[in-house]
């Protein structure tokens, strides 16, 4: 089986030569001394470690018993995408997303795909993630995943150029944008210079596009939608996330002891007294979301 390796041409490494945009990237790297790069390493290390950005690792345990708690993982080697590649990927993801969230729509309603012979239904009725009571009901703008996590590797072509591929399409709560967010905090501290010297994309913007979108769910006329993230609570694997998304966005984080139902509408429990939520970005699986339609032991 062949390998691709992101920034030299060939396996292996002696003699190959370094892919065109990385070829700066080399020149800066052989100027950095080794010792350098090291506490570099050792400070970042500390610094997520003090801040607290970790996940918990389920099923794992330290010597006293306890849960393990990792940090994020971190290389101080970026991976370089050509700005032509990145547009090419996200005009294929935005047309993966939406006809994903057409075949939900469609498997939730009038079943087209399977009259039709494409997809048999024991694909759908036997899936351990196919909600029966979903059938019929309509979301907002038609959207059932506005949030989603595709997992992409690359692979070589026969050319020996590298090939994306998607490897699974996480579409209920994908986690991880926040480790996502605060690397590149960190390298843009350890290494100014860098970001300088290149143009590179940004992503702090992240957070407000994601209260745009789920704001963009918020029901007819409604002028300034209250917005809410729901965590299943500080002992999840993901809840430095669900903290660090609440906080970039300015909204609550809640968990679902703080919200009622009252007239068919959500009411979140303040100090001021109740407050209706329009918007509620859900970190918490379908089985615990709702004991009266899931599992009725949900306390989350």
């Amino acid at each position: 089986m062949h390998k691709f390796d992101e920034m030299y041409e060939q396996l292996p490494y002696a003699g190959a030569a370094i892919r065109g945009h990385y070829q700066r990237y080399d020149q800066w790297l052989a100027r950095q001394p080794g010792e350098l790069m090291r506490s570099r390493r050792e400070e970042a290390e500390m610094i997520f470690r003090r801040v607290g950005i970790t996940f918990a690792v389920y099923g794992a345990k330290d010597e006293d018993g306890s849960g393990t708690e990792r940090l994020i993982p971190f290389d101080l080697l970026p991976r370089i995408i050509p700005a032509h590649e990145w547009e090419l990927m996200e005009k294929g993801l935005v047309q993966r997303v939406t006809a994903l969230n057409r075949f939900i729509y469609d498997v939730y309603h009038d079943q087209d795909i399977v009259r039709a012979g494409i997809v048999p239904i024991e694909q759908i009725r036997d899936n351990a993630q196919f909600r029966p009571e979903m059938m019929g009901v309509t979301v907002p703008n038609d959207v059932y995943s506005n949030i989603s996590g595709i997992d992409i590797v690359r692979a070589p072509d026969a050319q020996g150029n590298g090939e994306y591929y998607v490897l699974e399409d996480n579409l209920r709560v994908p986690s991880g944008v926040s480790y996502m967010l605060e690397n590149r905090k960190m390298m843009m501290r350890l290494f100014p210079d860098l970001f300088s010297q290149n143009r590179i994309a940004p992503v702090a913007h992240y957070p407000d596009l994601l209260l745009e979108t789920l704001r963009a769910s918020a029901p007819p006329a409604t002028a300034e939608p209250t917005v809410v993230v729901l965590t299943p609570g500080m002992y999840n694997s993901a809840y430095f996330e669900h903290a660090f998304l609440a906080q970039q966005m300015g909204v609550e984080l809640v968990e679902g002891q703080d919200l009622f139902v009252k007239d068919d509408f959500v009411y979140m429990r303040t100090t001021r007294g109740p407050r209706r939520v329009d918007v509620i970005y859900r970190r918490v699986d379908d089985d615990f979301l709702d004991p009266e339609v899931f599992k009725a032991d949900s306390t989350l």
